[in-house]
């Protein structure tokens, strides 16, 4: 058996995967295998040695010298022997236990040069590289998110001075200017009113922003008509969508039982609704549908409106991403509202995508019965 072989078989034989104690006692098997392999050979050319005519050869006096001092040779040349074979098998998993700690520091703080390991450990290096690349690129999106949050942050507190200036604004006219019109005073107050609200959806992404990085969303299950949870969901859209000349249809069954936390399965299509608000053709149709397929419940809503960049559609699922990347906050929320869709759906062990083709958009979700 050669050298390398031999390490290609331990490198083996230390493989993730299997069991410790297995592995220690195949190792310590192949060691005592090798040993004693390593004993017969020693014996038997000892003996060969004694049985060959070597009188007649220049080699006799050493021969003949071994015959004589056959048990200390034999001794010395074993223990010479077991000490090779035993420094192999303690030095090379040394060597590449070193080798793994240098590759553990390189992961702890990964960089765009690959990890390299000893000759016999290529797969290893490459389950290590694999997780490289994926720490890099955890690092890159946690980097772009962070910055997507602080240039939100930003253009949000830009825009609340907008709002701001226009209610202390007619509010100082409302006060200063006592004789003023019923009609005036009315539209000043609603005017106001308005910037109010909009103030106020502003300082709620705020919280929005907050909240995602400091919870953890926890499921309360309970069984709950899907049917009816979306109904109410649409009712509560009415007044937008009729602002926005929408209309929602439904396409639900009578009853649709799934167990699943209401609160927030409802948040995820408050949400698909919201962006449909947001980015749906004036006086088109919102579909919002419900139907049982393959062991699955499959939830859509759909909406006419400008057709998703492909390089879009991917991402729009990650936080903090808009869609709008112009600075103005008016049209949509903190990017956050399908980041904690895609959240909650999964909890619930299910999936969310969305597709975009002819100028319009559809939002998939597909839950497993429970």
């Amino acid at each position: 058996m050669s050298l390398n072989n031999l390490s290609s078989g331990l490198t083996d034989l230390m493989r993730p995967g299997v069991g410790v104690r297995r592995n220690t006692l195949r190792v310590w098997g192949l060691y005592l295998l090798i040993l004693l392999a390593w004993v017969a050979v020693v014996l038997l050319f000892l003996f060969f040695c004694s049985l060959l005519p070597w009188y007649a050869t220049p080699f006799y006096p050493i021969t003949d010298w071994i015959r004589f001092y056959l048990v200390p040779v034999c001794a010395v040349v074993i223990l010479a022997g077991w000490a090779v074979i035993s420094y192999f098998f303690l030095a090379r998993p040394i060597y590449q236990l070193a080798a793994l700690a240098r590759a553990a520091e390189q992961l702890a703080m990964p960089g765009e040069e690959p990890i390299t390991l000893p000759r016999g450990m290529e797969g290893t290096a490459g389950q290590l590289n694999l997780a490289r690349e994926q720490a890099l690129r955890s690092a890159r999106a946690a980097k772009e998110a962070e910055q997507r949050k602080n240039d939100l942050i930003v253009y949000l507190a830009h825009d609340l001075k907008t709002p701001l200036t226009s209610v202390i604004g007619y509010l100082t006219l409302l006060r200063d200017e006592p004789q003023i019109s019923p009609e005036l005073r009315a539209r000043y107050t609603g005017v106001a009113l308005d910037k109010a609200e909009r103030l106020e959806e502003l300082i709620n992404e705020f919280f929005d922003i907050t909240r995602f990085n400091l919870t953890h969303l926890e499921l309360e299950k309970q069984p709950v008509d899907l049917t009816m949870m979306l109904r109410q969901v649409a009712s509560e859209f009415e007044p937008q969508l009729r602002e926005r000349h929408l209309t929602c249809r439904l396409s639900l069954p009578e009853r649709l039982e799934y167990d699943c936390d209401p609160d927030k399965l409802s948040r995820v299509f408050d949400n698909l609704l919201r962006n449909a608000c947001h980015y749906s053709t004036p006086d088109t149709v919102v579909d919002l549908s419900a139907r049982r397929e393959e062991g699955q419940i499959v939830l859509t809503c759909s909406n006419r409106g400008r057709t998703i960049p492909p390089e879009k559609l991917e991402r729009m699922f990650e936080q903090f991403f808009r869609l709008d990347s112009s600075r103005s906050t008016r049209d949509g929320g903190a990017g956050l509202g399908l980041a904690i869709a895609r959240e909650i759906v999964e909890l619930h062990g299910g999936t969310i995508r969305a597709a975009s083709a002819d100028n319009r958009v559809t939002f998939t979700v597909c839950l497993p019965e429970t």
